[in-house]
């Protein structure tokens, strides 16, 4: 099986050490398997994103030495593609319309971060019906729905980071404990969940192992329910460790002070950002 894996940043502030190290990584893996390293952006979310950093995380990988393989895609182009595909869930009752706060949702559709745990919803619109959708609804997941058309499929990830090396079965309780009935879409904002417009772009893209940082590891079966809802392949996936500051916090695009960029004005060299990462020199 070819190798094949992305960097998949979201244009919304510079890039600092922990995605470089995702980036390097990644891109280190796909070399040594003599495989292809892809870079995508996740800019779903159109009021964030900017222009600018777009150009600039294509400025910080070339510093470190990265090429990728093939254009850039750009999650942005694709909304209406994944929007038709939600229609084909809806189609067969496993999706349902929610009003619920405009915030609420707009978090639920984010990536996750580290010790937020999903926000599992109540069900409050789980009773309304598909053609009680208005244009300013979400679409969120009937999970029960999807599980109980799921229940002969085999729903499982292998998994080759260090901290959860291992076949790993999707629990369905667990799923309803941490998971519950996710939002998938808000249409009339067009914005797609981060797990699930991923989840496609990895089908299409034919990506085989994901790398990704170890904050997503416990989102990573709602990704499996969705490929398996919609016949897709499910990756290998590999989390890893996450790059952190003097108080073991996990760095976030505020952390200005580690921005790749601002490393680079001050004279540091790819292989200063390696050493400082913990990632040899090639």
């Amino acid at each position: 099986m070819a190798f094949v894996t992305r960097f998949a940043p979201s244009p919304t502030g510079p890039l600092h050490l922990g995605h470089a190290y995702s980036a390097i990584l990644a891109h280190d893996m796909a070399r040594e398997a003599g495989g292809r390293f892809l870079l995508r952006m996740e800019d779903t979310d159109l009021e964030r994103c900017r222009a600018e950093y777009d150009r600039l995380i294509q400025q910080d990988l070339v510093w470190l030495g990265l090429g990728w393989d093939g254009p850039i895609q750009r999650q942005s182009g694709h909304i209406a593609t994944y929007n038709t595909r939600l229609e084909a869930l809806a189609g067969k009752g496993l999706l349902y319309p929610c009003s619920c706060t405009r915030s609420d949702i707009r978090a639920a559709l984010a990536a996750p971060q580290e010790g937020v745990a999903f926000n599992v919803y109540p069900g409050t619109c789980r009773h309304r019906g598909i053609e009680t959708r208005t244009a300013s609804d979400a679409l969120r997941l009937n999970l029960d729905a999807a599980l109980a058309s799921l229940a002969a499929a085999e729903l499982s990830f292998a998994e080759t980071g260090p901290g959860h090396f291992g076949l790993h079965q999707v629990d369905p309780e667990q799923a309803h404990r941490q998971i519950g009935d996710v939002v998938l879409s808000r249409k009339g904002e067009d914005i797609v969940a981060y797990f699930l417009a991923s989840a496609f772009d990895d089908a299409d893209q034919g990506v085989t192992h994901v790398i990704r940082g170890e904050d997503l590891f416990d989102f990573t079966p709602v990704q499996v329910i969705l490929q398996h809802l919609f016949g897709l392949p499910t990756p290998v996936y590999h989390h890893h460790r996450l790059i952190r500051d003097d108080h073991g916090k996990r760095l976030a695009k505020r952390d200005d002070a580690r921005a790749i960029a601002k490393y680079r004005a001050e004279g540091a060299t790819p292989a200063d950002i390696r050493r400082m990462v913990g990632l040899p020199t090639p």
